[in-house]
């Protein structure tokens, strides 16, 4: 019989492993942090994203201590480097609000202060590119990324480099921004967040995006909750950011309700609902924590691996 890769740990086990982690947010901040539909109360944050916080935190520490073992065998003065997290999932699964909590959590503790969050969004190609490829359809998808300057970004942090730049995605025109970017100065902490950042390489790819990453957790739930999550964030932003005339759907706000669902319903048919049986799924067990979601959008299980 194969030795298993993962501790299964439920809610109750991985909550007493909180110890003495103090909750530094309030409600307000925490208001700040949701995501759209998203449940996420205080007692999940105690119970599932304090231990979060511990284990990253103890794993910062120990690389920042290797760190300067090896400058001190080096007698070098070279820059640090970030400690860089990855977290992958589903659309609508709430990886954007998980990796949101987890920056401000991880901000908090004194040895990490400065953490940037980097969303792979913004590595997209921009519409009049996909559409001259003929991939509209598959915006979302691997190979509707600029995958090449994600790696160079990366590569370019892990290296200790005084500024990187980072592109800037608008999900109100459904674009890339031109002339807008995210500058990154020398941060303790990186935390990825994307739907494809787990992806394995092919035969000619020397580096892929998890080469860079020193941590890595994937939001997980069933495909039919997860659709459900969808679905009910469509309709309330069909009810909120569509209404805006520069809004890229806008024309949805106008149309009839059942009209509304059977288009989102195709759109999870035939594009995240196979991304996510694909290419998304099926990079779950490459990641060191998995944090399985229930129907009411809280965390039930985790399960950590052990190698």
């Amino acid at each position: 019989m194969a030795a298993a890769r993962y501790l299964d740990l439920d809610r109750d086990t991985w909550s007493a492993l909180r110890a003495s982690t103090p909750l530094t947010l309030g409600e307000a901040e925490l208001d700040e942090i949701r995501g759209l539909n998203e449940h996420l109360s205080i007692d999940e944050v105690v119970d599932v994203y304090l231990p979060v916080s511990r284990l990253l935190n103890l794993h910062v520490a120990a690389s920042q201590e290797l760190h300067g073992v090896t400058q001190r065998f080096l007698a070098s003065g070279e820059a640090k480097v970030p400690y860089v997290i990855g977290i992958a999932g589903s659309v609508a699964v709430g990886k954007s609000t998980t990796a949101r909590l987890l920056q401000a959590l991880l901000a908090r503790w004194p040895d990490h202060p400065r953490v940037d969050l980097v969303t792979t969004d913004g590595f997209l190609h921009p519409i009049a590119v996909l559409e001259a490829r003929g991939i509209m359809h598959r915006k979302g998808f691997p190979e509707s990324y600029d995958r090449r300057r994600l790696i160079d970004v990366l590569v370019a942090l892990k290296s200790g480099a005084p500024e990187v730049r980072v592109p800037i995605y608008s999900h109100l025109v459904y674009d890339v921004v031109e002339g807008e970017e995210q500058v990154i100065h020398q941060p303790d902490v990186v935390i990825v967040e994307g739907l494809n950042v787990l992806q394995r390489g092919g035969p000619d790819d020397e580096l892929v995006v998890s080469d860079l990453f020193d941590f890595s957790v994937y939001v997980d739930a069933d495909e039919d909750d997860i659709r459900s999550w969808f679905l009910e964030r469509f309709l309330t932003l069909r009810a909120t950011a569509f209404v805006d005339p520069t809004s890229f759907f806008h024309r949805y706000a106008e149309m009839p309700e059942p009209d509304a669902i059977a288009f989102a319903n195709g759109i999870w048919d035939g594009i995240n609902g196979v991304n996510l049986v694909e290419n998304i799924l099926p990079t779950r067990d490459r990641a060191h924590l998995i944090l399985d979601k229930g129907p009411d959008h809280r965390v039930r299980s985790v399960r950590l691996r052990k190698l």
